[in-house]
């Protein structure tokens, strides 16, 4: 009846899509720290989506259509939901540099389609080429709490930080991908993240 592949090897992609989704809504009603905690988790069901999917009996279809489901989505999670936070977080002075929003959105977009037809290679097991969007959901709410914790105007800072993700998203660097205890880290991180943007605000 419709078209597409639907199976528990998704689910958690289309959770961190359902959480973006509703980020980008927080953001719109000015709800930043909701936002940020939806890309957050956005970041955690991206980290596991893969692992969940390949432990799923799956056809050829089926697996292709996750990569792109999951390729997909990471464009909303990581670059759209980003690029409406940094637009709401800079001060009207600094509007002149949402230039950087289309220099963000640009690398972003060119780093997922290098993924994705390098993602078979055998380096690419191992290594990431160039910074994972993914990694937004770390580096932009790290920020956004020394923001909260200082009470600062961080504007000028999320300039330069949006443009240090551009370029490290298309840089030719290899960057190891985490295994084992990362896992154990990124998740603690993540909720810590989490709780401080709740006591704090």
């Amino acid at each position: 009846m419709f078209i597409g592949k639907y199976n528990k090897s998704v689910i958690l992609t289309f959770l961190g899509l359902i959480s973006s989704t509703l980020g980008i809504c927080f953001t719109i009603n000015n709800r930043i720290s909701f936002a940020i905690i939806c890309l957050i988790t956005s970041g955690i069901c991206d980290l596991f989506d893969g692992k969940i999917a390949r432990m799923c009996k799956r056809d050829d279809i089926e697996k292709d259509f996750g990569v792109q489901i999951d390729s997909l989505v990471d464009v909303i999670s990581f670059l759209a939901l980003p690029a409406c936070i940094y637009i709401k977080l800079i001060d009207n002075y600094f509007q002149i540099f949402n230039i950087v929003i289309i220099f963000y959105v640009s690398s972003g977009i060119i780093r997922l389609a290098w993924f994705n037809i390098n993602s078979n290679k055998e380096d690419a097991i191992k290594y990431y080429i160039g910074l994972p969007v993914t990694y937004a959901s770390l580096i932009i709410p790290l920020f956004y709490i020394i923001n909260l914790i200082l009470n600062f105007n961080f504007s000028y800072i999320y300039v330069i930080l949006y443009v240090f993700m551009s370029v490290t998203f298309i840089l030719n660097v290899k960057i190891k991908k985490p295994t084992g205890i990362w896992y154990g880290i990124f998740i603690f991180l993540a909720i810590l993240f989490i709780c401080i943007i709740i006591y704090v605000r």
